[in-house]
């Protein structure tokens, strides 16, 4: 068994006597290099968060994809359905903001012809927005063979998204004012699809 050989006492760390031992300046010090060595690394995370961040590669098109052929409209040359959903998203989101209106005219602060004008815009756009959700539906199930059920969730995720970027009723109707063409192109090139009449702007409340 080997002998375990004792520290000599001037060699032990004693607290109390390195506190005595330490310099004045030191505990400052180290105080302020771990205050700039914070401050760097902040920085250096500020830094990677600004760096530009490559865009998410695009999805290659769909040869079974109808696409729109309308010259001069936003949603030219884009997959029908993904055009129509776009636009059932816009008009969805204008129901929900007619119809939160519509509430406050009602119960926040009572205004009659407000709660009716809004409601009826309300009512309007939902419409408008399911003849659009329609047709989206009809093209994914023709042209890519799905069921009901898969059609719905494959444009509801651009439905989203088109909805989510509309904060008011005025960038709601700036938004939507390429969809009314987009459906008469529709009705025009697919008539059994976009078999509903062609929705005009001042139908979603633009007058």
């Amino acid at each position: 068994m080997k002998r375990r050989v004792p520290i000599p006492a001037r060699l032990r760390y004693d607290p109390v006597v390195m506190s005595r031992k330490t310099p004045f300046f030191t505990l400052p010090l180290v105080a302020a290099i771990l205050i700039a060595l914070t401050a760097a690394a902040d920085a250096q995370r500020k830094r990677e968060r600004q760096q530009v961040r490559p865009p998410p590669k695009a999805q290659p098109a769909d040869p079974r994809d109808s696409v729109v052929s309308a010259p001069g409209n936003t949603f030219n040359r884009r997959p029908y359905w993904q055009a129509l959903g776009q636009c059932g998203g816009i008009y969805f989101r204008l129901t929900e903001l007619y119809m939160d209106s519509a509430f406050k005219a009602r119960v926040v602060k009572p205004d009659k012809a407000a709660d009716t004008r809004l409601s009826k815009s309300g009512n309007e756009a939902r419409r408008i927005a399911t003849t659009f959700f329609t047709a989206a539906e009809r093209f994914l199930i023709a042209d890519r063979g799905v069921n009901r059920e898969n059609a719905i969730m494959t444009y509801d995720a651009k439905a989203n998204e088109a909805g989510g970027q509309i904060k008011t009723v005025d960038s709601g109707l700036t938004a939507a004012r390429p969809c009314p063409e987009l459906y008469q192109a529709c009705h025009a090139a697919f008539s059994k699809i976009c078999n509903d009449t062609p929705p005009s702007l001042s139908q979603a409340g633009a007058n």
